[in-house]
């Protein structure tokens, strides 16, 4: 990093510590530092019920549970489980958005078990690795899953139907008395990794891991319970989570759909005088292209997540929601690290600032500081390492507890934001020279005739690898060829990081979270350039 850049970004770090939060959270800096890592999921739950008891705390669709009714219900899940099971132990939850889902969720976690969360569209064969890597004992699970988990066996030994008697059957058992307390560096989580890149990895989050990253966002964003938010997000993925999460520590209530519809998301949010939504850019793509849409120009807070928002798609979102998205920066292993300010300027392409706790740092492969290089973070936000993956820890982690986020990232010397490149695995390396993807992808979208894109290297004998395009056309656009967008690029961007072939597709390949899975991008013998 030159002079310039870190003078620039000293100077917004020493502004973060000194002042910007205290100008956009209402306790001081030493006050939400202080209570970041204090005590276990369970306790916090369990207070904000005391305080918030009939106060309605998680709706999906039309079933609801109050924070006095999900604790009733929790408390029943934790101690027929610590009937049947030891502290520590992981369980399976697999369901869509239900509030069965959650009661699982919140009971599991406080009898000192560890939450398992599993997609209701995984496989069998996913599923069984996941139980098998998990060592998983129990599972609470629905329809197909269910079926799925019923025959796989052990480790598995005790399998109920979140949408059966079974359940019911639980939350009737009543609780004599809570379990034993448990430290709050104890796993609360094993999450795993989307697998984008490779075979997805466990990653332990303890209580006070996640405790700190969503008290942190919540401070930072002034979270109070007379929010309410809305979100069609899985609720076993973190992000979905997170809306639970700030419910259950908040007092305030969160309304999730079943399914994303985006239509109905805007009624929802109209119905409930919602104040905060969480989505992903694939989500703010259909919101944008909704005719007449006024009832989101009411919310206070928009939260964008979980892969890239493109300047394009910020400034159509905005058009709809009159405000620019907030995005922010997370990932499995460190839950939310930076966030634009919510009352500050809010720069598309970039992410923002280190969240209250966050160290965050650019370095080289040997941990140097450098201007263009991977994120690495550390906090206590931060896990300690993967699952029975000892090589892997070893590898993700810098001396002094730095973690090796593997996302390629540098620091605006004009703002001190956080921009994103790309993943270190996508880097494309042409004859010897890096090309970052999403450098090359931002630019290709800004052609009218580009829906969106994805870029990556394939195979080459002269270059090693070749800057290669999948390219969806806008529809409303006149036919676009291979051979313009990189004569586009090439006035945009030097020369070898120009595509060299372009191939255009129907649609991109993503995970449930929106994320594109660059290795399912079509071969390029199934399309003509």
């Amino acid at each position: 990093m030159d002079d310039l850049g870190r003078a620039a970004w000293e100077r917004h770090m020493d502004d973060l510590r000194r002042a910007a939060w205290e100008r956009h959270v209402e306790d001081d800096v030493a006050g939400v530092l202080a209570g970041l890592a204090e005590g276990t999921l369970g306790e916090a739950f369990q207070r904000t019920a005391r305080l918030r008891p009939d106060a309605v705390a998680i709706q999906v669709d039309d079933d609801a549970l109050t924070h006095a009714e999900l604790d009733r219900h929790a408390a029943a899940v934790a101690g027929w489980l610590r009937g049947r099971l030891p502290a520590g132990a992981r369980v399976v939850i697999a369901a869509p958005n239900g509030v069965a889902l959650v009661t699982a969720y919140a009971g599991v976690v406080r009898a000192g078990c560890v939450a398992v969360l599993a997609s209701p569209a995984l496989t069998e064969r996913e599923l069984r690795h996941l139980v098998a890597d998990a060592g998983a004992e129990a599972a609470f699970a629905t329809g197909a899953s269910h079926e799925a988990l019923a025959r796989i066996g052990p480790p598995l030994r005790v399998l109920v139907a979140l949408d059966g008697t079974g359940f019911h059957d639980v939350l009737a058992c009543g609780l004599a008395r809570d379990p034993e307390p448990i430290p709050s560096s104890s796993p609360a989580l094993l999450a795993y990794t989307s697998g984008t890149t490779g075979t997805p990895k466990g990653v332990p989050l303890s209580h006070a891991n996640l405790l700190s990253s969503i008290r942190a966002a919540l401070a930072a964003w002034r979270w109070t319970a007379d929010d309410v938010l809305v979100h069609a997000l899985p609720l076993t993925h973190q992000h979905g989570l997170g809306g639970v999460h700030a419910a259950l520590l908040t007092g305030s209530r969160t309304r999730v759909l079943a399914r994303f519809d985006a239509r109905r998301l805007v009624e929802t949010v109209a119905e409930e005088g919602a104040s905060v939504l969480f989505a992903v850019p694939a989500m703010y793509e259909r919101l944008a292209e909704l005719p007449g849409v006024t009832d989101l120009r009411r919310l206070r807070l928009a939260v964008c997540g979980s892969a890239p928002l493109s300047p394009e798609l910020a400034r159509r979102a905005a058009a709809v929601i009159g405000q620019v998205p907030l995005e922010r920066y997370g990932t499995t292993e460190s839950g939310l690290n930076v966030s634009n300010p919510l009352g500050g300027p809010r720069v598309p392409g970039t992410v923002g600032l280190p969240l209250p706790g966050v160290e965050l740092r650019i370095c080289d492969a040997a941990g140097r500081d450098v201007a263009e290089g991977e994120i690495v973070l550390r906090g206590p936000q931060v896990f300690t390492g993967y699952w029975n993956r000892p090589e892997a820890t070893a590898e993700a982690f810098h001396p002094g507890g730095w973690f090796r986020t593997g996302d390629l990232g540098r620091i605006d010397p004009a703002t001190g934001h956080l921009m994103i490149n790309g993943r270190s695995k996508e880097l494309v390396i042409t004859g010897g020279l890096n090309v970052y993807p999403r450098e090359v992808e931002l630019v290709l979208e800004k052609h009218p005739g580009v829906a969106e894109a994805a870029v990556a290297g394939l195979p080459s004998p002269r270059w090693g690898e070749e800057v290669t395009a999948w390219v969806v056309t806008a529809g409303h656009s006149p036919a676009v060829t291979g051979d313009a967008l990189i004569a586009f690029a090439r006035t945009r961007l030097a020369p070898y990081k120009c595509p060299k072939r372009v191939f255009f597709v129907e649609a991109l390949p993503r995970n449930a979270m929106g994320k594109i899975v660059r290795r399912d991008l079509p071969a390029p013998s199934a399309h003509d350039s």
